[in-house]
């Protein structure tokens, strides 16, 4: 029996055609280019124009914004087909499912017909700025300020870590209007790089792993946005947008992890099938039986809880501990399943021309960013004990 993965229950005829459209992107667009992003430490802009053509951005935004008006698991498929293909480092999942349901869902009417769909078109790349140098799961520690001066704001202050931070020209600025009242009085801000005073980028960060995601600092020097930059009715409300953007955040890293854990199977299993020790193919010796029968067990398992999640998600369901669960168990269980897989390469595996190296590599962040594993057992555990 060949590696077959559960099918999804929440997939349908439209989403099977965009399956197979994002695997021929994929393969057509981004495979042939990717050692050299990966050499240059960005995608460049013009796959994201492309991929807007293709209708694989904005995926969620209504119709009356431009978009197809998808859900989640548009996302999600285009998601999951990325990473089959060894597409890690592209940060069009955190353009998709992180900064464009911030405008959909907390976005004004102007804001909207002004911003999605240059984002659904990849006129404009998307970017969160929440980390600071001293600040990273914890965001109400954040230094950033906002300070409203007539018909602007002011912000001061940096950010690092910044996915897609080198090409993006829509950024969310996470900021504290009233450094007074902790989260309460944290806001968000939309800003467009390209047309304010007082942005500056700092470098693109060299980095273990995801070489080809532009990752970089971002500097606000008393940088002036209109009034009407800022994202909700009033000031204030930046922390609890986030906390309710965070399970979906969660979720999408989870896809990822079981996409990869798909592809590192399938690279082993071809790999043991085709060379020899000893006088034998590898996949003949019992270890490796083993060892590809455990990892593909806990993948199938994965690839169930993952689906229990989207379709929980789908139907808004979905809590923030449960989000939690998947973000830390199926990072976790990515990193031991490519470990393993790994080590049945020998010493090709630690070899940058075979995949499975920069698998090594690029899956380390996912059990950091977002949210550290170690957070998200803090947050499961107050879930267990909440009245």
């Amino acid at each position: 029996m060949a590696l077959e993965f559960p099918k999804s229950p929440w997939m349908n005829e439209e989403l099977l055609l965009l399956e197979d459209a994002c695997r021929q992107f994929y393969e057509r667009e981004c495979v042939p280019h990717y050692e050299e992003w990966e050499a240059r430490g960005d995608v460049g802009r013009e796959i994201w124009e492309k991929a807007g053509q293709m209708g694989l951005l904005g995926a969620e935004v209504p119709e009356a914004y431009g978009g197809p008006g998808g859900s989640f698991a548009h996302d999600a498929v285009i998601a999951y087909q990325g990473n089959l293909a060894g597409i890690d480092g592209w940060g069009g999942g955190l353009h998709n499912s992180i900064v464009i349901p911030y405008i959909i869902d907390y976005g004004s009417e102007e804001q909207k017909q002004n911003l999605l769909p240059r984002l659904v078109s990849g006129e404009l790349i998307g970017a969160i700025a929440m980390t600071e140098p001293g600040a990273g799961s914890d965001l109400q520690a954040i230094k950033t300020s906002a300070i409203k001066d007539g018909n602007h704001y002011r912000i001061s202050g940096s950010k690092t870590f910044i996915t897609n931070g080198a090409l993006a020209n829509l950024v969310i600025v996470v900021a504290k209007t009233d450094p007074k009242t902790g989260g309460r009085g944290i806001s968000l801000f939309l800003v467009e790089t390209d047309t304010v005073e007082g942005f500056r980028r700092g470098r693109n960060l060299d980095k273990l792993g995801m070489k080809s995601n532009d990752t970089s600092e971002m500097f606000f020097d008393d940088m002036r946005v209109p009034a009407s930059a800022l994202l909700g009715s009033e000031e204030g409300q930046g922390f609890v947008q986030m906390m309710q953007q965070l399970p979906q955040e969660r979720l999408l890293i989870g896809v990822y992890a079981v996409a990869r854990m798909e592809r590192a199977l399938r690279l082993t299993l071809d790999y043991v099938s085709e060379r020899s020790a000893f006088g034998r193919k590898i996949s003949e010796f019992q270890n490796t039986e083993f060892v590809l029968a455990e990892c593909a067990s806990e993948a199938t398992v994965a690839k169930v809880f993952l689906d229990h999640c989207i379709s929980e998600h789908l139907e808004g369901r979905l809590s923030t501990e449960k989000a939690s669960m998947a973000k830390y168990w199926l990072t976790d269980l990515q990193a031991r399943i490519i470990d393993r897989c790994l080590q049945l390469f020998g010493g090709y595996g630690v070899m940058s021309e075979y995949p499975i190296e920069r698998m090594y590599r690029d899956n380390r962040i996912e059990r950091i960013y977002a949210g550290t594993n170690e957070i998200m057992k803090v947050v499961i555990a107050r879930g267990l004990f909440r009245d």
